[in-house]
């Protein structure tokens, strides 16, 4: 998943992230956590990394915590979140307006007969 050297990630400095593994996908390449990052708690899907295939989420490391088998500390590698934490804007006003133009529905003539 990466090198040791890699620059880890983390929500805060010091912040307490963990995931908690509750189910299984039918094919056995999927599973469904809750994590807890500091005082966030987030519900998602952890998979391998698979060549040729997007990445959705960001890519960690789980570490097995010796209390419970169902109990990982995470690693961030990668973040696939903005610097903001938003996603990026993709769309300026001047390309909203041309997109109006052109696709927005005509309205009618609205003159009484």
């Amino acid at each position: 998943m990466g090198s040791e050297s890699s620059k880890k990630l983390s929500a805060e400095p010091g912040a307490n992230d963990v995931v908690l593994v509750y189910g299984r996908s039918d094919d056995g390449k999927r599973y469904d956590v809750l994590r807890q990052r500091g005082t966030e708690i987030q519900a998602g899907t952890i998979r391998p990394l698979d060549d040729g295939k997007p990445i959705h989420g960001e890519v960690v490391r789980l570490a097995p915590r010796p209390e419970s088998p169902l109990l990982f500390d995470v690693e961030v590698e990668h973040g696939a979140r903005s610097p903001a934490g938003r996603p990026a804007k993709v769309a300026t006003e001047d390309y909203r307006r041309g997109w109006e133009s052109i696709w927005a529905k005509k309205r009618g003539d609205q003159t009484l007969n």
